[in-house]
């Protein structure tokens, strides 16, 4: 039977709600919806789940590492170091983001790496160094590891429900939402982490004062944070500006930051300054750069040699000086243009409770108390119910005692197995727990002596049942234990402090002085926009000047090494720059060009340029609509280092030219008209707003432009004085006049 023919199938067409076969339909959706809906998780992820620090002072990554290494037993004073490799291992069961996350979460907490203030973390192999970039970690198969003393006090008391447990990413095993730590490791030890919109930073401080401070604001809620804390205090040592309003704004705010300089000492016999500790945020090869870059620039000219000599018995900078050098105001020098001295931003952003929250020292403590208080509620509670449990069996005890053989008889004439709980719970009045405690007693336990003493147990048991609920009761004594807590954490693992304080009237700071050459030159810049900077003795070689074809200089004037330069364009922009930025050039060559030396936007030009060494005087801005503005240098001028200034002059009418004035004087303008105007610059009052379009200094005939603007030299005064001459009423009418300058008729 012949089959039928089956209908073509229809092709699927590319429209707006189509979908094409195996493939998922089309929606349209706004790009704000899309992001909300799949980076929003993404980022509460990062924010809550990895990269903020909570409460015990840990990450998620730091935590699950430090716990599977305690449930390794590698907290044990008998137990022997485990290679890395094996605790990285075991750490991907709870930590699934690839062995070398891993790694170099566990390289940072060791002793080795000496990142932290108190490492958790003893180890043996090659972990890098903190304050070094090119001094790499082993890998992990080479490396020994285990847990430091210290961990004691992280984990104590972790199986008695101080904290809540939560399954792993597989639902294999249960790990810890946060480790009871027992004193503030959030302070101690430092923590920095980058999340989405938001980051932390967190300096660490000593151990000693941390439990000290914590103490005192436990008795008095309004304690004196700086009597106590006295600073922070960093693992690589180094000297800390005591500045007490800063100190203070971080203890408050969490907010701020701590100065921070390098501690050296000086070798007379060899002529040669010896860095031993620098600033936690810097390293050794960051500072080894950067003086020989100021060296090679001819900033620093003392230097003769710098060495690392770091070795296993530390960090250490050799610098040899030159002859006649005074070490002290190098360093100085040193402190205020390299990494030796360096600041350590603070930004205490903590997550309480899932929540991030940037806080300050006092409420940090505050916070870390009453989720310290939590811990002992708990542990009070889970030892109380263990205690009240074994109570209850002892008492069945109690009672077997008055008639051992009783009992014996009892289970011995039982017939079935499965009675003989029932049997004792008839027999001697007490409930199915006692009953079955009683049963599972062995042979040998059943003599008075056994039963006396573990009866005995009774009395110590309601003391300790009595004292556990009256804490329960009782805050105060929860705090007290706190207390007692944090003062065997001082006895046992106090160091003294590292980083020591210098203060600003101790040290006499080195006037910022510029080392840059200072000779006289020629500047000439054409109207094209190329630069040239040309020595007197240059120029005298070679009076002719290389120029593009159809350029010409339209700016030459006599300057030093040392001049600053301020270079507007034709965008109303001002670029910032010095004439010693400039290689000395020749007439021969042709220049540097300026749009392209000091990165000009896209199609910006240049338009004219001007000198000054201390921002006195003003620009005269002249437009083509007959206007000028008078702005004062000192607008130009700024504390920071900025290189582009926008809204230099107005932009409603073209800039026809930008004259540098240092005192009252003569300016010819001409139109295009064919007149001129001869006034005094003192006729125009400053303008404060760079932007200022000015006042109109010239009455221009229609669709008349201003064409240009000159100073009036000895030059063209004999020029001028013809033009005086020649200017009488022209067809009847006489020359108009603008207060005392002329308007003349070229």
């Amino acid at each position: 039977m012949p089959r039928k023919k089956e209908p073509p199938k229809k092709k699927a067409v590319f429209k707006h709600e189509a979908y094409i076969e195996g493939s998922g339909s089309i929606v349209n959706q706004r790009i704000t919806d899309t992001l909300k809906t799949n980076y929003m998780p993404y980022a509460m992820s990062v924010i809550v789940s990895r990269a903020l620090p909570e409460i015990d002072g840990f990450k998620p990554s730091h935590r699950k590492l430090l716990y599977m290494m305690y449930k390794r037993g590698l907290l044990s004073p008998d137990k022997e170091r485990s290679k890395s490799a094996n605790v990285v291992g075991e750490t991907m069961k709870l930590n699934p983001h690839g062995d070398q996350a891993i790694y170099e979460t566990l390289v940072r907490m060791t002793r080795g790496n000496e990142a932290l203030l108190h490492p958790y973390i003893d180890s043996k192999g090659n972990f890098g160094k903190q304050y070094s970039s090119k001094m790499h970690f082993a890998a992990p198969r080479y490396t020994e590891v285990k847990l430091e003393k210290i961990c004691n006090e992280l984990f104590r008391d972790i199986d008695h429900d101080t904290v809540d447990f939560v399954p792993n990413y597989d639902n294999t095993m249960q790990e810890p939402t946060l480790l009871p730590a027992t004193f503030p490791t959030v302070l101690v030890n430092s923590n920095t982490g980058i999340a989405v919109s938001m980051a932390s930073n967190v300096c660490p401080f000593n151990l000693q004062e941390v439990c000290e401070t914590t103490i005192a604001l436990m008795k008095d809620s309004n304690h004196d944070i700086l009597s106590t804390l006295k600073g922070p205090d960093f693992p690589g040592g180094g000297l800390m500006l005591y500045d007490e309003t800063e100190l203070n704004k971080v203890y408050e705010t969490g907010r701020g930051s701590i100065k921070v300089r390098s501690k050296y000492s000086y070798d007379q016999a060899a002529r040669c300054i010896e860095i031993t500790e620098i600033p936690y945020t810097t390293t050794v090869e960051a500072i080894i750069d950067k003086i020989i870059d100021l060296v090679k620039t001819g900033k620093i000219r003392e230097v003769s040699y710098i060495r690392d000599e770091t070795d296993i018995d530390g960090l250490k900078i050799a610098i040899d000086v030159k002859k006649g050098t005074d070490p002290d105001k190098l360093m100085q020098k040193l402190y205020r243009l390299t990494p030796l001295q360096d600041s350590y931003p603070c930004n205490f952003n903590i997550l309480i409770a899932g929540t991030p929250k940037v806080m300050g020292v006092r409420e940090i403590l505050i916070e870390w108390t009453a989720f310290r208080e939590e811990c002992i509620q708990r542990r009070t509670y889970f030892d109380l119910q263990k205690k009240k449990e074994k109570l209850h069996l002892l008492e069945a005890l109690s009672k077997i005692l008055l008639d051992i053989d009783k009992a014996i008889r009892i289970i011995r004439e039982t017939e079935n197995e499965a009675d003989v709980v029932p049997n004792l719970m008839i027999g001697f009045g007490i409930d199915e727990v006692q009953a079955e405690f009683v049963a599972e007693i062995k042979l040998r336990n059943i003599n008075k002596q056994y039963i006396l003493r573990r009866v005995e147990e009774v009395d110590t048991l309601r003391k300790d049942i009595e004292e556990m609920e009256d804490i329960l009761r009782d805050k105060k004594k929860i705090r007290k234990i706190i207390i007692n807590e944090l003062q065997d954490v001082i006895k046992n693992y106090s160091k003294p402090r590292k980083t020591m304080f210098f203060y600003q009237s101790d040290v006499e700071e080195e006037e910022e002085t510029d080392d840059t050459p200072d000779y006289p030159v020629n500047i000439f810049v054409s109207d094209s926009g190329y630069f040239k900077k040309i020595t007197p003795q240059s120029l005298r070689m070679s009076n002719e000047q290389k120029l593009k074809e159809g350029d010409y200089i339209s700016q030459s004037f006599e300057s030093t090494n040392k001049t600053e330069l301020i270079f507007f364009s034709d965008k109303a922009q001002a670029y910032k720059s010095r004439v010693s930025s400039f290689e000395d050039s020749k007439a021969s060559v042709m220049g540097d060009y300026i749009p392209a030396k000091l990165s000009f936007d896209d199609g910006e030009g240049l338009k004219t340029v001007v000198p000054t060494i201390d921002y006195s005087g003003y620009v005269i801005f002249f437009f083509e609509n007959g206007k000028a503005a008078k702005i004062p240098m000192k607008s130009y001028e700024t504390k920071t280092n900025r290189k582009k200034l926008s809204k230099a002059y107005s932009e409603k009418s073209p800039l026809v030219a930008a004259i540098f004035v240092n005192e009252e004087c003569d300016i010819l303008l001409r139109t295009s008209s064919g007149h001129a105007l001869l006034f005094n610059t003192g006729m125009i009052l400053p303008k404060s707003t760079r932007d200022s379009q000015g006042v109109q200094v010239i009455t221009l005939r229609k669709k008349a432009l201003l064409s240009s603007a000159e100073i009036v030299t000895e030059e063209n005064l004999e020029e001028l004085q013809k033009y005086r001459a020649k200017s009488v009423p022209a067809a009847g009418k006489p020359a108009k006049e603008l207060g005392d300058s002329n308007q003349l008729m070229l």
